[in-house]
């Protein structure tokens, strides 16, 4: 009987303790309640609303009516009223390189207006040496003078600069000007001398030096693999500081632009490495997904494996091959020729193959689906396509083809019938919509001519075959900038104000769908990110406005306030003093 007595007066101090732990847990309630502003949750195929969102360790925990939720605050709850500003999911980039974005930052910036001053050859020189003036120390550390984001197509010379007009920036130090497609650069003569590019040196499979006039001596100028060749040893010598900086800088571009994961869309094992060893050290304030080349590095992929689940918000995702260059660049692989060849080449060029070897891309393909990774193959020639579906056939015949959601990267002059093949392959286009703006009238008069230029990224073709689609900036060919991607996509306006492919115009909606909830699709996130409900993280963008409620072209206005990362603000809009 004394034993009774003594188990019921334990069991009720215990239910008192334990009741009292719960009366403190409700006391300091949750962590953040938003009202107050438009919280569009992409949730459904139409715009919804909610009044409130709740947020508690990290995490949604309720979507609903503000007085609701307002009974879950606590004295340690954050009241956050959005004053009539609006709460979206965190942007999701579907296709970009952080790193090179980061590097891209610490260079001298070689852009076209609005992003820069590279109006012409001159106004290139003027800049680096302006950047060189400044950077003395990290041009002594590093040994090189870098610029990048230069794009020949806007240049008023409508040319690539030479290895003697780089010389003006320096004749004793290697300098390098990289194209804005990332797909080409030109070296002055020193950094020629240092990659040993001479008259003797023949162009490498998949890449083209190009020559002087008359002559085998290089002009400077380099295409794909003749530039990856020579950029690959300038980085690989980069100690691990270093290195670290320039992730830092990248991931400093996105999350101002209201982005909470990036990609890293074509490591090499020391940029993996980078990330994983900074996720380690908590160094990371939003999630990286990293897909190494996997015709680099297939060993260092069998090591690693891919990971489902991020570690201190770093993941290996899958895997990037890539099948040819850059339309703008005119080094895509199509199956009809450009509009007008390149310096040196005649009416029937049509680019080429980054793999002449076709053999490679089916092997490359089967061992991706064969391990499971999930596989991104860069491809904007349509002759690309073509090739990277072949190969995906006959992987699926071999190894299956249960959700893989394999990624079509650019997939900038896809057709019709590749749209129905990718269909029943399960293929996620991505498309880089932003050409229409860059690139728009330099595709027409250049690159494609009017017909296939009124095509490329064909959205509007995709959501009719009842396929969703991601798009992405490509940073650092563009900035990560997720207006421009919207503006680009409803509005597909170029430089001149030319409306280039009426038809492929899309709805607000389905832009932003396309960087938030069908870019988590992609990634395999669809239930930790890309819209706002319970259980998911607690990914946020603040916008000054509504873009659901704008006239499409005031989407380039917007203003991106704040960038929160599981229920952590990472970055805020400084406010202007008054």
């Amino acid at each position: 009987m004394q034993a009774y007595k003594i188990t019921l007066i334990l069991s009720f101090f215990s239910f008192q303790f334990l009741f009292s732990c719960v009366s403190d847990a409700t006391e300091e309630g949750v962590d953040a309640i938003y009202f107050g502003g438009d919280i569009l949750t992409m949730e459904g195929e139409e715009a919804t609303y909610a009044e409130a969102i709740v947020v508690d360790s990290g995490k949604i925990v309720f979507v609903g009516n503000k007085e609701e939720a307002l009974q879950k605050k606590g004295s340690n709850t954050v009241l956050v009223d959005l004053e009539g500003k609006t709460l979206l999911p965190g942007f999701i980039d579907a296709h970009g390189h952080v790193w090179n974005a980061g590097f891209h930052a610490v260079s001298a910036n070689l852009m076209a207006p609005p992003d820069g001053e590279g109006k012409d050859i001159a106004s290139l020189v003027k800049v680096t040496n302006e950047w060189k003036e400044k950077n003395k120390l990290a041009i002594q550390k590093s040994g090189w003078i870098i610029g990048f984001g230069y794009d020949d197509a806007q240049l008023a010379e409508k040319r690539h600069p030479i290895a003697s007009e780089l010389d003006k920036v320096s004749e004793e130090i290697p300098v390098l000007f990289i194209h804005q497609s990332g797909h080409l650069a030109v070296m002055n003569h020193k950094a020629l001398e240092l990659a040993g590019y001479n008259a003797e040196m023949k162009n490498p499979l998949g890449g083209v030096i190009r020559r002087e006039e008359g002559s085998q001596e290089p002009n400077g100028v380099l295409e794909e693999m003749a530039f990856f060749m020579a950029i690959y040893k300038l980085f690989g010598q980069m100690d691990e500081l270093s290195a670290q900086l320039i992730a830092k800088a990248g991931m400093k571009a996105y999350v101002k632009n209201g982005f909470t994961t990036a990609q890293e869309g074509r490591s090499n094992i020391n940029t993996a490495e980078t990330w994983r060893k900074m996720a380690e050290s908590n160094q990371l304030m939003m999630d990286v997904a990293v897909y190494p080349d996997l015709a680099a590095h297939p060993l260092y992929m069998k090591e690693q494996g891919v990971q489902k689940e991020y570690n201190n918000h770093y993941r290996i995702a899958g895997v990037k091959i890539s099948l040819d260059g850059s339309p703008q660049g005119k080094t895509a692989w199509l199956t009809e020729p450009y509009a007008i060849p390149p310096e040196g080449q005649e009416n029937t060029y049509v680019g080429y193959p980054a793999f002449p070897n076709e053999s490679q891309v089916i092997d490359l393909v089967k061992r991706a689906y064969e391990n499971n990774w999930q596989l991104l193959a860069h491809c904007n020639g349509d002759a690309a396509i073509d090739q990277y579906i072949k190969a995906l056939r006959m992987a699926t015949n071999e190894f299956g083809n249960e959700d893989r959601r394999s990624v079509a990267i650019h997939a900038q002059t896809i057709r019709e019938d590749q749209l129905d093949s990718l269909k029943i392959l399960g293929v996620i286009p991505s498309y880089f919509g932003s050409h229409t703006f860059y690139w728009g009238d330099w595709h027409k008069k250049e690159v494609l001519g009017e017909e296939r230029a009124d095509r490329i990224s064909p959205a509007k073709s995709t959501l009719n075959r009842g396929m969703i689609y991601t798009q992405h900036h490509d940073a650092p060919v563009t900035l990560p900038n997720p207006l421009m991607i919207l503006y680009a996509q409803v509005n597909r306006k170029t430089r001149s104000e030319t409306v280039i492919g009426e038809e492929q115009k899309v709805s607000i909606y389905d832009a932003l769908r396309s960087i938030t909830i069908w870019a988590a699709h992609q990634y395999f996130e669809e239930n930790l990110k890309g819209s706002l409900k319970e259980g998911k993280f607690a990914d946020f963008v603040i916008l000054d406005r509504n873009p659901m409620k704008l006239n499409p072209e005031e989407l380039l206005n917007i203003q991106i306030l704040q960038t929160i990362k599981e229920g952590k603000v990472i970055f805020e809009k400084k406010k202007e003093a008054a």
